[in-house]
């Protein structure tokens, strides 16, 4: 299993799980790498070190022995340079994206309907419950105005799938 540290145009870091090398690059070339936060298939495997247990290793070894340069394949060029991803910027997006995936398994998706469901909600002609889905930011604005509390929240395009 190989894990890499990966980060898309925006700048949001993540990691991805592979099962070779070649799994890796597979993925790359067929446009199947996108961001969990925004979705962008602009993705670069940022460098990492390996983290090897070389302790057993040194005591055999003889001393003049160097180690052998590793080559790393070349990472698609991103557009214009990533923001710093700072701690605090992480531990944000981690909050995001679980706040993300708390609405959408506490949510019923109504798709277009949204606008018509949630007045059906208001007015008690359908069940009170959670729903989510897609609405114009004209039907958001005439539901403010029936006094419909609605939130506009983007969901990551990695997230609109099944959850995991």
């Amino acid at each position: 299993m190989k894990v890499f540290d990966l980060q898309c145009e925006a700048g949001h870091g993540f990691e991805g799980w592979f099962g070779s090398e070649e799994d890796y690059q597979s993925q790359c070339a067929r446009g199947l790498l996108t961001c969990p936060l925004c979705g962008s298939a602009e993705v670069v495997r940022l460098p990492s070190a390996p983290r090897l247990n070389l302790s057993a290793a040194r005591a055999s070894a003889p001393a003049t022995r160097s180690a052998a340069p590793v080559q790393v394949p070349a990472a698609r060029p991103v557009s214009h340079p990533a923001p710093a991803a700072t701690p605090e910027r992480q531990q944000a997006e981690a909050i995001f994206l679980q706040a993300v995936r708390h609405v959408l398994a506490h949510t019923e998706d109504v798709g277009p309907r949204f606008a018509e469901e949630a007045r059906r909600i208001h007015h008690g002609d359908a069940e009170a419950r959670g729903i989510r889905g897609q609405a114009t930011p004209e039907e958001r604005r005439e539901l403010r105005e029936e006094g419909i509390e609605v939130l506009a929240l983007p969901v990551p395009e990695g997230l609109d799938g099944p959850l995991q």
